[in-house]
Formats: C-alpha cells, sequence, structure tokens
C-alpha cells in the first residue's frame, strides 16, 4: 500500500476510533461511510481464514483507530465533524447500497430501520432509569460496546448514558479496573463471536435489503447525533461548530473522491 494511502486510511481509522468514544457518535457508522464494514464483519466472523487477506490492508484503519481514542478532548466540534463527514458521504453510500439492484423491499427496509432506530434513540433519551453497577451489567455494557461496531448507528454511549452506566464503564476501564474490564470483555467478547457472522451471512443471501437498512440506520443516528444545543448558544460557539460541520462534508466529498480511486478492503 502506497504511503498516501496508508495515511489516509489511517486518517479513516481515527476518525472511526474517535466516533466509538463519542458520546451519541457510532463508530460502525462511519466504518460503514468508509467502506470498511463489511471486510471488518468478514474477518471478525472467519479471523483464521481471512487473517491474511484483510489484516494487511486494514492495519492503517486498526492503527488510525487506537490514535482516534487520543483524540477526544473536544467533544462538541468533533461530533459537528462527524455530522458533516456521515451527511457529505450519504449520497455515495446510497449509490454503492443499490449495486446490486433496489427492490420494494430494499425501501421497505430503509425505512423501517430508519424508524426502528429513531424510536430506540428518542426513548432511551427520554428514558430516567438509573442502575446500579454490577458484575451482569458490566457484561451488559461490553455487549453494547461490540453492538456499536457490528450495527451501525449503535453509539454505545447513547444506549448506557440514560441507564447510568456509561460514565462507571467508561471510568472503570480508565482505571484498568478488573471488575470492570473482565465483565465488559466477557460480553464484548461473545458478542463478537456471533453477530459477524449472521451480519455476513445477511450480506450474502440478501444484500440489497440488508445495506439499505444500513442506509435507514445511518439517517436515523446523524439526524439524532446533530448537536441542535451547540447552535443555540453564543455566536463563538456557534460558527465553530458550523465551521466543523462544514469541514466535515467537504472532508466526505474528498474522502469519496479518493475511495473512487483506491482499492479499498472491501474488495479482497
Amino acid at each position: 500500500m502506497k504511503t498516501k494511502s496508508f495515511f489516509l486510511r489511517m486518517c479513516q481509522g481515527a476518525l472511526i476510533g474517535l466516533g466509538a468514544v463519542l458520546p451519541g457518535i457510532s463508530g460502525g457508522v462511519l466504518s460503514v461511510i468508509f467502506g470498511v464494514y463489511k471486510p471488518v464483519m468478514e474477518l471478525l466472523a472467519n479471523p483464521v481464514r481471512n487473517f491474511k487477506t484483510h489484516v494487511p490492508k486494514l492495519f492503517p484503519i486498526i492503527l488510525g483507530g487506537i490514535i482516534g481514542y487520543v483524540l477526544e478532548k473536544y467533544p462538541n466540534p468533533s461530533v459537528c465533524l462527524f455530522v458533516g463527514l456521515i451527511g457529505g458521504m450519504l449520497p455515495s453510500l446510497f449509490r454503492e447500497a443499490g449495486q446490486k439492484g433496489r427492490s420494494k423491499g430494499s425501501y421497505i427496509s430503509l425505512v423501517t430501520a430508519m424508524l426502528l432506530v429513531f424510536a430506540l434513540l428518542i426513548g432511551l433519551q427520554s428514558a430516567s432509569v438509573t442502575i446500579s453497577p454490577s458484575f451482569g451489567w458490566f457484561v451488559f455494557c461490553g455487549f453494547c460496546l461490540a453492538l456499536s461496531i457490528i450495527a451501525p448507528g449503535m453509539s454505545f454511549s447513547t444506549l448506557l448514558m440514560p441507564l447510568g452506566l456509561y460514565t462507571p464503564f467508561v471510568d472503570g476501564l480508565g482505571h484498568l479496573s478488573v471488575s470492570v474490564a473482565l465483565p465488559g470483555l466477557l460480553g464484548a467478547a461473545i458478542t463478537m463471536l456471533i453477530l459477524p457472522k449472521f451480519v455476513n451471512r445477511l450480506f450474502e443471501k440478501h444484500y440489497s435489503v440488508a445495506f439499505h437498512a444500513i442506509v435507514g440506520v445511518v439517517i436515523a443516528a446523524t439526524v439524532m447525533t446533530v448537536p441542535w444545543s451547540g447552535f443555540t448558544g453564543s455566536v463563538r460557539e456557534g460558527m465553530i461548530n458550523l465551521f466543523f460541520l462544514a469541514a466535515g462534508v467537504f472532508l466526505a466529498q474528498l474522502l469519496d473522491a479518493f475511495n473512487s480511486k483506491v482499492e479499498v478492503p472491501e474488495k479482497v
């Protein structure tokens, strides 16, 4: 892989990694946008068989993902950057969903998935439930963390915050607490062993319906992610957020042009 290609892939990985830790942002959505969702699912579904073919091309994504975790110091502008990035890439994502044709079922899948995610996220935002952290709930946190990678639009922070589990789980991981990390790892491992195989089979058998469902999820998740309050505060804050929103759209166009010229891991 050429240096320029490696660097751009690493930047994509950084954005995915940052998206995974920012509240409300889904790293899974960004992996779809950048065209690496399917090969990641293939690698997770069959790690031994696909290791040699997938890992070398996904390496810059993985490296960038690690870097992304370091960039979480500026959440508000970063969220606006992601919203612009995802919104700017939606047209190309929709084109990709129709590569194998579209049917009535494809559109039904898109609308149904979009409405379900809207209902889920609005319901979670409206909930006022607080749960006492325990081993079982930290297993659930690990499940949500893995789900946010496998299911685009499912941000684990969005799932855990309404339950009062996000802060103790993230703090526990940050302090390397065994009582938090062990059950979290267990929940994530079980999820990673089961769901990727199912997702991979779904793409093989029903590509158009599955991909249009993902488009619906991405649309709903993006709309729910927009930090509306960031545009109604001070003029300075609004201008900064608007700048990063526009920067995200501009970056999306560059990445779209790059993806159309460079071989992507999805073709391995």
